[in-house]
């Protein structure tokens, strides 16, 4: 028996479960997990979650074929081994089961893998629905993360390069986030949604946002329901870390050298302490230290005026006097 139950499964899913596209996917695995390493919750919980993105919770087991142009354009793709004639190949191997088998190359691939197990099987190359039988709709997921040897990604707990080795990029990533996040938390014995509660348990900031530090803690955990698997040579922590944009600093502009000083933001004398000092503002983002030295130049230029005019008023008066 799978270590996650279809209980589990159906607890941590976003919507409605297609119970028999799930119990194709149960089975399979009661019969073959344990030859690929299937068979640990850490491992486990990123495969259902992964594979309950790409089915939508496993609602769907083929594609829905419109065809949109996208659709169209896999008519051609030699890539996936497709003619490059438009002669129906885009359809005809489309995606099939929870993880979206897709492309003629991947049917022959997953036939030829197949054998090699000394399994007796269709020509899915022939017969491509054939693998939405029972057990080849379960086995697909097998085929599909072992030839990619994902176990290794799910060992370090590593989301996003599982979703990157599946997906070809991070299409969905959140989704498959949230998804891993809230079974993980099932399989804990926590509430799918209830991701505030498992971190205040665990000493993380409580934001209820599954961000690397969460997650490590959620493989750290499902890692310690195996006893002596945190011990083994593959396991690792799972990254606590992420690229975030790093703050550009605000280039300042040093005060032109033609400037005049007193609208220079440098300072010409030092700064006064103590109460007084709070009285003197800057005006016009001029330094008060400077207003001050030009105030102080003010008053002695009028006093200068002031004497002058004065010393001029009396020798004026005494040459009036002698000519008199």
């Amino acid at each position: 028996m799978s270590v996650i139950t279809a209980q589990q499964i159906r607890s941590a899913a976003k919507g409605p479960v297609n119970e028999s596209n799930l119990n194709s996917v149960l089975v399979a695995l009661d019969r073959y997990g344990d030859m690929f390493g299937l068979d640990r919750p850490h491992r486990l919980v990123p495969y259902f979650s992964q594979l309950g993105h790409e089915s939508s919770d496993f609602r769907f087991d083929r594609e829905i074929w419109g065809p949109t142009p996208a659709q169209q354009r896999y008519d051609i793709r030699v890539d996936l081994g497709n003619t490059p004639e438009r002669d129906g190949d885009g359809k005809k191997y489309a995606g099939r089961t929870a993880m979206q088998l897709t492309g003629k190359y991947n049917y022959r691939l997953f036939r030829d893998w197949c054998r090699r197990q000394g399994l007796n099987c269709p020509d899915f190359v022939a017969d491509p629905d054939a693998v939405n039988r029972d057990p080849w709709e379960g086995i697909v997921p097998i085929f599909y993360w072992s030839e990619r040897d994902l176990n290794q990604w799910a060992d370090q707990g590593d989301v996003e390069t599982l979703t990157k080795k599946i997906n070809g990029g991070k299409n969905g990533f959140a989704d498959r986030v949230d998804r891993y996040a809230r079974l993980a938390l099932v399989v804990l014995g926590y509430r799918p949604d209830n991701v505030m509660q498992f971190q205040s348990d665990n000493r993380l900031d409580v934001d209820g946002d599954v961000g690397p530090k969460t997650r490590a803690a959620l493989h750290k955990a499902l890692v310690a329901l195996v006893p002596g698997e945190a011990a083994k040579p593959e396991i690792k922590l799972a990254p606590v870390t992420e690229e975030k944009p790093v703050p550009v600093p605000v280039p300042v502009t040093p005060p032109s050298l033609d400037a005049p000083w007193w609208k220079s933001k440098e300072v010409i004398v030092p700064a006064v302490s103590g109460g007084g000092a709070s009285i003197l503002t800057a005006i016009g983002g001029i330094p008060w230290q400077n207003l001050l030295i030009v105030l102080i130049a003010l008053v002695g230029i009028a006093g200068f005026l002031y004497w002058r005019k004065n010393a001029d008023r009396k020798a004026v008066a005494k040459q009036v006097e002698r000519m008199a």
